[in-house]
C-alpha cells in the first residue's frame, strides 16, 4: 500500500473545506447556464435528467478527482508523477491546468462585467433613462461590456481582489473568504426565492419548471444535461484534485462529493425557482434566458417591475459577484499550486506569476467583445474560441481520461483505498462507484465528446 505525505497546507475545518469546494463549483454555470438549458429542453424534464447525470456521472467523476488529489497530495501534474512515476499520465494534469487557465482568462472578464454592473446598480446608473425610454438594457449592456476601456479596469479590480485572497494562502485566504461568501450567497438566494414565489402569476412559472414534459427528452437533451453537470461541478479542470490535496486524511470523500454536488444542485434549483416565476409573472416568457442576456438584460427588466428596483439589482449582482469570485479563486489556485510544488516558488511569487498575465489576457478578451469583435478565428471571437475549446472539448476529454486512468491504469487499489479511507474491505457502495467509474462514466463522456462534432 502506497501513501504520500508531504508538508502542505490543509483546510482547517470540515465546514471550511465544504464551503471552499462548493465555492469552486458554484458559479455562472448554475446562475445563467442552467436556466437557459432548462428553458430550451422541456423544463422539469431537463431538471430530472440533469439530477440523474449529477448522481450517476458527476459524483463518480468528482470522486476520481478527489481520490487522485488526496493520494498524490500535491499539484495537478505532481499527483500523477507521485502516483504513477515513470508514466506519461502527468500530461493529463497539465491539460487540467491549461483548461482551467484558459477558462480563467475569459471568466475573469465576465467577473469584471459583474463588478461593473454591481457598481452601476449601487449608483443607480443602471436604471438611468430606462423609464423615459431614452435608454435600454440592451444598449447599456453594449456600453458596459464592449464600448470602451471600462471593462478592462473592472477586470483589473477583480484580478486584484483574487490576488488579495490568494496571497493569504489556503486557510487564511481561500477557506476564510469561502466561509463568509458561501453562506451570504445562499442567504441572498433564499431572499430571492421568497420574493419570486410571492409574485402574482408565479405558479405558471413553477408549472413549467416543475411539471416535466418527457416528450421533449431525447439524446440531445441527455447530452446537454451531462454537459451542464460537468460544467457546473467544475469537473476535468484540475480544481477538485488541487483542493483535494488540502483535504485532511480522515475526510470521507463519498460524503464530501455528495454534499458538494447536492449544494451545487440546490443553487441551480433555486435559480429555477427565481427565474421562471419572475419572468412569467411579468409576461416575459418569450425573453431569452441565455447567458449574458439573462443576467444583464432580462433580469434588470424584471427588477424595474418590482418595488425596490435598485435593492433587488444590488442584491442580485452581489450574488453573481460572489459566485464569480469564488470560482476565479479556485481556478487560479490550480496554476498557483503547480508553480509552488513543481518549481518550488514562494506563494507570493506564484500568485503574481499566475495573476499578472490575466491583465493582458483580460484586456484581449474584453476587446474581443468590443473593438476586436470582427477579428475571428474559425468564425469565433477570441472569447468564444477559448470558451468552446476549454468547456466543450478539454473538460469532457480530461474527465474521460481521468476515469480511464483511475479505473484501469492507476496502481491497484487506489480507488478502493481512497473511497473507503483505507478500510480492509470494500462496501457495496464503493464497489458500485468503482464499476461506474470503470464502465459507465467513460462511455457516457465519450458520447458527449462525439456529440460535439456532429
Amino acid at each position: 500500500m502506497t501513501k504520500y505525505y508531504i508538508m502542505a497546507a490543509k483546510f482547517g475545518s470540515k465546514i471550511g473545506m465544504i464551503a471552499a469546494t462548493v465555492g469552486s463549483a458554484v458559479g455562472l454555470g448554475n446562475i445563467w447556464r442552467f436556466p437557459a438549458e432548462t428553458q430550451a429542453n422541456g423544463g422539469a424534464a431537463f431538471l430530472l435528467v440533469y439530477i440523474g447525470c449529477v448522481l450517476l456521472l458527476g459524483i463518480p467523476v468528482m470522486l476520481v478527482e478527489f481520490s487522485i488529489g488526496r493520494e498524490g497530495g500535491t499539484d495537478a501534474i505532481g499527483n500523477y508523477r507521485r502516483i504513477s512515476p515513470k508514466s506519461k499520465w502527468w500530461l493529463l494534469g497539465g491539460m487540467g491546468i491549461a483548461a482551467s487557465y484558459m477558462i480563467l482568462t475569459f471568466y475573469i472578464v465576465v467577473a469584471g462585467w459583474t463588478l461593473e454592473y454591481f457598481v452601476s446598480a449601487l449608483s443607480g446608473d443602471l436604471f438611468t433613462g430606462i423609464a423615459d425610454g431614452s435608454s435600454s438594457f440592451e444598449g447599456k449592456m453594449k456600453d458596459y461590456v464592449s464600448s470602451d476601456w471600462k471593462p478592462i479596469i473592472f477586470t483589473a479590480i477583480m484580478i486584484a481582489a483574487n490576488v488579495a485572497v490568494l496571497m493569504m494562502g489556503v486557510r487564511k485566504g481561500i477557506e476564510k473568504i469561502s466561509n463568509i461568501m458561501m453562506p451570504l450567497l445562499f442567504l441572498i438566494l433564499v431572499i430571492f426565492c421568497v420574493v419570486a414565489l410571492s409574485l402574482p402569476g408565479a405558479s405558471d412559472g413553477l408549472n413549467f419548471f416543475l411539471n416535466p414534459d418527457f416528450s421533449k427528452v431525447n439524446g440531445s437533451v441527455v447530452i446537454d444535461a451531462m454537459g451542464q453537470a460537468f460544467f457546473s461541478l467544475s469537473l476535468g479542470m484540475g480544481v477538485l484534485s488541487t483542493y483535494a490535496a488540502y483535504f485532511p486524511r480522515d475526510t470521507r470523500l463519498g460524503r464530501t462529493a455528495a454534499t458538494v454536488s447536492f449544494l451545487d444542485m440546490v443553487v441551480a434549483f433555486m435559480m429555477g425557482l427565481i427565474i421562471f416565476p419572475a419572468v412569467t409573472s411579468f409576461g416575459m416568457q418569450g425573453e431569452s434566458l441565455e447567458g449574458a442576456t439573462l443576467v444583464f438584460v432580462t433580469l434588470p427588466e424584471v427588477f424595474t417591475r418590482m418595488p425596490g428596483t435598485q435593492l433587488w439589482a444590488i442584491l442580485f449582482f452581489m450574488l453573481l459577484l460572489l459566485a464569480a469570485l469564488t470560482s476565479t479563486i479556485s481556478m487560479s489556485e490550480v496554476a498557483i499550486r503547480f508553480f509552488q510544488d513543481r518549481l518550488k516558488m514562494s506563494r507570493r511569487k506564484a500568485v503574481l506569476i499566475v495573476m499578472l498575465p490575466l491583465l493582458l489576457f483580460g484586456a484581449i478578451n474584453s476587446l474581443s467583445s468590443g473593438l476586436l469583435a470582427d477579428f475571428k478565428i474559425f468564425g469565433l471571437t477570441i472569447f468564444d474560441l477559448l470558451d468552446t475549446v476549454a468547456t466543450n472539448i478539454m473538460l469532457p476529454l480530461g474527465a474521460l481520461a481521468m476515469c480511464l486512468y483511475a479505473g484501469w491504469f492507476a496502481p491497484k487499489g487506489l480507488l478502493a483505498r481512497q473511497l473507503s479511507n483505507d478500510a480492509r474491505s470494500q462496501g457495496v457502495a464503493t464497489r458500485a462507484v468503482i464499476f461506474i467509474i470503470r464502465w459507465v462514466s467513460p462511455i457516457a463522456i465519450a458520447a458527449i465528446l462525439i456529440a460535439q462534432f456532429k
